[in-house]
């Protein structure tokens, strides 16, 4: 597949390299479940968690598309690992697009001298994490669930309501803060190395300077971008989930052709089938680079971004989206008609690559993105601009 950056750049043979250590214990990692450690550990030495920092705060200053690109890299040799990855870097901009420019500064200093890792208890959908005032900071009790990357994090970003108001609060967090406890309760069918499992918060108390905004109260179509990258960091995953797969598919057919009926590998069938698997997973790379450019051009504006500019950003994402889960269910699906029988042997989990996009692909409805993507080609109505659409 076609790439938007050059084998010059300081971090791609990083991020080549890592992909294929974390490729050569994919599958029984994904037996096992449980926290990558020392795969998170190999991702803090590497460097790359100071990727979107701009250079004068210490950060490797890439812009967005080389920065999903790594993802989309991982995620073909791993996806839960680029899950936490993108996470990260999702996390790490919540202040840029929502906090005060002090907020902005301190956390991308602090993050690129300290090397953190960030998580993330911020689940709008869970409304049992309740915030209330402590004099002039906050005290949190209740728990979020889908907590993808909070396990083993340093810092994290974390929504809640309070009792009055249901619009919810915004607070950055040390993950280790007294009261804070990560539990080991996520079993999903894919994604299985993502800690996507629950967080407790027993009267954890927040500073002042802790807290980004109240939800709702900050009208920028700059800061609602956010929800714009959220999709793009899953679309880079998706597509990345698709190609690992087909990748693995081509790999295991050559290995296997000499025990295989027939001349495999000129077989008109097989041929035909590879030719359209790989086609697919070419245009839905394709579309998603083009709206990983776009996503850049939108960030690039600022708070001085449009609601039209914000909405032509989100259809080009959605669109994106929408292609890259259909794709990878089919591929994913589809790799085994031209792998064969033996191929469903359980010590090679091929599987996992439909169980992840399956189980990822349901953490925000498609048919969500398809109705606001119909408004928009029926009615010219751009998406909502909110934190949550």
């Amino acid at each position: 597949m076609e790439t938007i950056v050059s084998s010059t750049d300081a971090y791609t043979e990083k991020v080549k390299q890592l992909a294929s250590a974390f490729a050569r214990t994919a599958a029984e990692r994904d037996r096992l479940g449980d926290t990558p450690k020392a795969e998170r550990d190999q991702l803090r030495a590497s460097g790359l968690l100071k990727l979107i920092i701009p250079s004068q705060y210490g950060g490797m200053g890439a812009k967005w598309p080389e920065a999903l690109w790594a993802v989309r890299e991982i995620a073909k040799a791993d996806s839960s690992l680029a899950h936490v990855f993108g996470y990260h870097h999702l996390q790490l901009a919540t202040p840029h697009f929502y906090g005060t420019p002090a907020q902005r500064a301190h956390y991308y200093r602090e993050t690129a001298e300290k090397n953190w890792f960030w998580g993330n208890a911020i689940n709008p959908k869970d409304t049992r994490l309740i915030v209330s005032r402590d004099g002039d900071g906050y005290v949190l009790n209740g728990t979020k669930y889908f907590c993808s990357g909070a396990k083993d994090s340093d810092v994290l970003v974390v929504s809640a309501v309070s009792d009055g108001d249901r619009r919810p609060h915004l607070f950055v967090l040390p993950s280790n803060r007294t009261g804070i406890i990560f539990h080991d309760d996520w079993n999903g069918m894919g994604q299985r190395q993502t800690d996507s499992g629950s967080v407790s918060f027993h009267s954890v108390r927040v500073q002042p300077d802790e807290h980004l905004c109240q939800l709702g109260t900050n009208g920028s179509p700059f800061a609602t971008l956010r929800t714009v990258l959220t999709q793009l960091i899953m679309t880079h995953i998706f597509v990345g989930i698709a190609e690992g797969a087909l990748e693995e598919a081509k790999k295991y057919t050559h290995q296997t052709a000499h025990v295989r009926k027939g001349d495999v590998l000129e077989d008109p069938y097989i041929l035909r089938h590879y030719g359209e698997l790989w086609s697919r997973c070419h245009a839905a790379g394709q579309i998603t680079n083009h709206a990983a450019e776009v996503f850049q051009w939108a960030w690039e504006q600022q708070f001085d971004l449009t609601d039209e500019q914000r909405g032509k950003a989100a259809v080009t994402v959605y669109a994106a989206k929408v292609t890259a889960i259909k794709v990878a269910l089919h591929v994913t699906n589809r790799m085994f008609d031209v792998m064969g029988a033996r191929a469903a042997d359980e010590k090679y989990r091929f599987d996992r690559y439909w169980r992840n996009i399956r189980t990822f692909s349901l953490h925000d409805s498609i048919d969500v993105k398809l109705r606001e993507l119909g408004a928009y080609f029926l009615n010219d109505t751009y998406p909502v601009s909110g934190f949550y659409s």
